[in-house]
């Protein structure tokens, strides 16, 4: 269950003063003296969407104890949200109470019909695209969630409000999108109407605790147990690479398993935009960029950040997406001596890396072929995934080594591939590739793994 911070303090909100219950009042919905439960003469309206009475009930229910609550100040804890309970409607049983508090908790301090997928250990995203249109992936493909749905539109603006105040983000018409990470690393984004068609979008990408090991990709079928093998020298030889792939093909959960085969004596150093990368390791500083505030100050960006983890003594230096001009600085320092670095970038194909960074190179003010010298001699090794289209599974296709070509570019050429079954199949640079672990003190059969 995703759960929100208050932006109240706890003293406030105990001391029974009006503050607290107002400060309470920004995470909880709203209620106005005419949009209040329906009184007892009160003819209902139609029910948008075509929800149910208890979906009816339970929103009246829901505004009802977020008014008593804030009207009280007190904090949405069990306690107090039975007592608003109470205070509310007519004596219930023991049992009804328990299910009604746990409802209306999830509403109020949680992501509300969304919980139960956000606590699932297999789900990776759930995205809302209406009120009774929720999908979800569990690892296999996006898949339409059965018996998850919302009231209707407003209560998912005013779920994805909740959130956004959650990640202490601005959320309204003036700014109607946000990217935010939540209290439990939950990757949160949402866009509003009209920008967004109909209806609120939310998008979010679940944070597991505990990463993913090698071991276990194999046992999912994202890699054979020979490649995990090569995968694991490269690591011990400390060739620097990039993690490529399209969106939702697992670069990250890769790049974090790679990283847990770290020697424990090594210091790493992470940089990213939302903090996504927790690999298994004892010895991990993370350092997070930061967007400019509502008057454009206290920016921070991946190269303000990469120029102070070069101060920091690190034995790998990470970027956990490389996607602007943080490409000029992560590539001068893989030319200074700081061998093993690493990240992940967006792309259709490894072939299409050299290129993808040369157009991030450019929003550096780096010319072409200063970018691709630096580039043949800043990364060894690009490591490419896919999904299939027909299963959903995320895989390990191939692995290309770099070289420059006869006008100096530097292009990729491909050491080895997998194929669906887990057959390696060599290529021209699998010859290269032994030579780049043998001259870094690994050795490996001359045939592909």
């Amino acid at each position: 269950m995703v759960r929100l911070r208050r932006t109240g303090s706890a003293a406030g909100a105990g001391s029974g003063g009006r503050g607290g219950g107002v400060r309470e009042l920004r995470l909880l919905r709203s209620v106005s003296a005419a949009g209040g439960p329906p009184g007892p003469g009160a003819r209902p309206e139609p029910p948008p969407y075509g929800r149910t009475a208890r979906e009816e009930h339970t929103t009246a229910l829901v505004d009802a104890v977020r008014l008593r609550l804030a009207e009280s100040g007190a904090p949405p804890t069990a306690g107090s949200v039975a007592a608003a309970l109470r205070a509310t409607r007519p004596p219930l049983g023991g049992d009804e109470v328990l299910a009604t508090v746990r409802s209306l908790r999830a509403e109020l301090v949680g992501a509300g019909p969304l919980d139960r997928l956000l606590a699932a250990p297999d789900v990776t995203d759930v995205l809302v695209n209406g009120p009774d249109e929720v999908w979800v992936d569990r690892g296999g493909g996006l898949r339409r969630a059965t018996g998850v749905r919302f009231a209707d539109a407003e209560a998912v603006r005013k779920l994805a409000h909740r959130l956004a105040t959650a990640a202490g983000r601005r959320l309204d018409d003036a700014r109607p999108w946000v990217d935010a990470r939540l209290p439990d690393g939950t990757r949160l984004h949402a866009v509003l109407p009209p920008i967004a068609g109909g209806c609120t979008h939310i998008s979010l990408r679940v944070c597991r605790p505990r990463p993913f090991t090698l071991d276990e990709l194999v046992a999912g079928g994202a890699l054979p147990a020979a490649g995990a093998e090569l995968l694991a020298g490269i690591l011990r030889a400390r060739l620097s690479l990039l993690v490529s792939g399209g969106t939702g093909t697992g670069k990250t959960t890769l790049l974090a398993a790679l990283l847990g085969l770290v020697g424990p004596d090594e210091r790493i150093v992470v940089v990213e935009d939302s903090a996504e990368l927790h690999p298994a390791h004892p010895h991990v500083v993370r350092l997070q960029s930061r967007p400019p505030n509502q008057e454009g100050l206290g920016e921070l960006t991946l190269r303000d950040l990469l120029r102070q983890a070069l101060r920091m003594r690190p034995d790998r230096l990470v970027v956990g997406e490389v996607r602007g001009a943080e490409v000029s600085d992560l590539l001068a320092a893989l030319n200074t001596g700081h061998e093993g670095g690493c990240g992940t970038v967006h792309a259709n194909t490894a072939a299409d890396v050299p290129v993808r960074l040369e157009a991030l190179g450019s929003l550096a003010g780096l010319d072409r072929p200063a970018l691709h010298s630096q580039l043949r001699a800043a990364l060894d090794l690009v490591v490419h995934l896919v999904r299939e289209p027909a299963s959903g599974r995320r895989r390990v296709a191939e692995i290309h080594t770099l070289a420059g070509d006869r006008d100096g570019l530097a292009v990729t050429t491909p050491a080895v591939t997998f194929t669906t079954d887990g057959t390696a199949l060599p290529g021209e640079g699998w010859q290269r590739l032994l030579r780049l672990l043998a001259a870094r003190g690994v050795t490996l059969a001359d045939g592909p793994p």
